[in-house]
């Protein structure tokens, strides 16, 4: 145990911008790895398949999203209940947190990958796909959602692994995963000519071997799969944090999922452009993102430790570094949006809609660094309620209703429905950074 415990850091103790830093990075990459699985996907199919192909992977992405995402929020609340155990030093509590977790992993396997099949289909009409999409992305849908099981597990043994400061082996094993992927991505698509299948094919194929990777090191990290079974007392407390996090993530997905609605009405090229754009959008996201999941590591472990002033420094520490970091990204995204637009397809058209969309929404992103990490800080300290609440309302009432009036007054304008996203981003933030201060105000009485 003292040889595994190498791969843990303890965030309660040395210089606040460093430990963030060392937990962060293999994070970001880890993430970045995970985002290359269907980036690849994208490429591989617009470059060697087809814009409709294209396309269809583009109307499956806020689908795909929707489901994974309650899970993965949902799984952030076994998260705080671990870094907490573990600031505290009680390993006991620890090891029936992660057996409870294994358990409640398996029972989502088996709900979304129900869900999945059986209406992906159903979901792709609603939100009006065109019929030269509807099949390849339906086929893609079902496949993916087949094979989730690999995805959910392995989220969730590299949440457990996070949770004790080890963010290094989660990361070893994507990258061997990730090469995988592009490896099978490439032989089922140029050799066997399986199409769109064999992305959905590979991709899964390479997520349950990450899947395995991670729950090995689970298992001796904690010895958790020994004498399995479920703590009821912790399996509700995971799920009262978890489960708000879990809907918010869920809701605002399947919001986008009719934002996309909105867009498939401007035809094939701008559906293949919007996709292209909002893969791209995520490398900006993926830092802002990893911070805030840093955060609430860092929160849970300090405040788990009774380091209140420490947890409140390391959240605007991480905030001022990740405006500076963003915004250069975003930068960059902007001046380099054509080139990058045309990786994923030679299409003049397609190209023209990613780089409109990218330059219009991208700089405006920069806000959502006061998203991220304050509601990271509200999670870590359990409240992760109102996050939900201003997330929702910001994200999903506000964005449906600009995009249902402004659609009525400017009607077949791509530009205003491009807008929705920036538009719901900047009252999160403002809502949220007001919220923050109150909720300290309150904690100090």
């Amino acid at each position: 145990m003292k040889n595994l415990r190498r791969y843990e850091l303890d965030m309660t103790r040395g210089k606040i911008w460093p430990v963030l830093l060392t937990f962060t990075m293999p994070l970001l990459l880890e993430n970045l790895l995970q985002l290359l699985y269907y980036t690849t996907d994208s490429v591989i199919v617009g470059q060697y398949v087809g814009i409709s192909a294209l396309a269809a992977v583009s109307a499956t992405t806020h689908i795909c999203g929707m489901l994974v995402r309650f899970f993965n929020g949902t799984a952030a609340g076994a998260g705080v209940v671990i870094s907490r155990s573990f600031g505290a030093g009680d390993r006991e509590r620890l090891r029936e947190a992660v057996k409870t977790t294994i358990i409640l992993t398996s029972i989502a396997c088996l709900i979304l990958t129900f869900i999945g099949v059986s209406l992906s289909r159903w979901l792709l009409v609603k939100i009006s796909t065109p019929p030269d999409v509807l099949n390849d992305a339906s086929i893609y849908l079902k496949i993916y959602f087949g094979g989730i099981s690999g995805l959910l597990f392995y989220n969730v043994g590299g949440a457990i692994l996070r949770a004790m400061g080890d963010t290094k082996r989660p990361l070893i094993f994507l990258i061997i995963c990730s090469v995988m992927n592009i490896v099978l991505d490439l032989v089922f698509v140029r050799v066997f000519h399986w199409g769109i299948a064999g992305v959905a094919i590979a991709t899964i194929l390479a997520q349950g071997i990450s899947a395995v990777l991670v729950m090995l090191a689970v298992s001796s990290s904690t010895g958790a799969f020994k004498n399995l079974r479920m703590n009821n007392e912790l399996a509700g407390e995971i799920l009262r944090i978890g489960l708000p996090f879990g809907l918010q993530m869920a809701i605002v997905a399947f919001s986008n999922v009719f934002v996309q609605g909105y867009i498939n009405v401007f035809g094939t090229a701008c559906i293949a452009g919007w996709g292209v754009y909002v893969r791209l959008d995520q490398y900006m996201m993926l830092p802002i993102q990893s911070m805030g999941q840093a955060v609430t590591t860092f929160v849970g472990q300090n405040l788990g430790a009774g380091k209140l002033e420490r947890a409140k420094s390391g959240t605007w520490t991480a905030l001022f570094m990740m405006l500076i970091i963003s915004s250069g990204v975003a930068s960059m995204l902007c001046v380099f949006a054509p080139n990058l637009s045309s990786l994923f397809s030679p299409d003049e058209k397609v190209i023209e809609y990613g780089k409109l969309f990218i330059r219009m929404c991208t700089p405006i992103a920069v806000i959502c660094c006061f998203n991220q990490i304050l509601s990271g800080y509200l999670r870590g300290d359990g409240n992760s309620r109102m996050p939900m609440i201003i997330t929702l309302c910001t994200h999903v009432i506000f964005r449906q209703i600009y995009l249902f009036f402004i659609t009525k007054i400017i009607p077949e304008n791509v530009y205003v429905v491009g807008f929705g996203y920036p538009a719901g981003w900047i009252l999160c933030a403002l809502t949220m950074t007001i919220y923050y201060f109150y909720w300290q105000k309150r904690k100090c009485f």
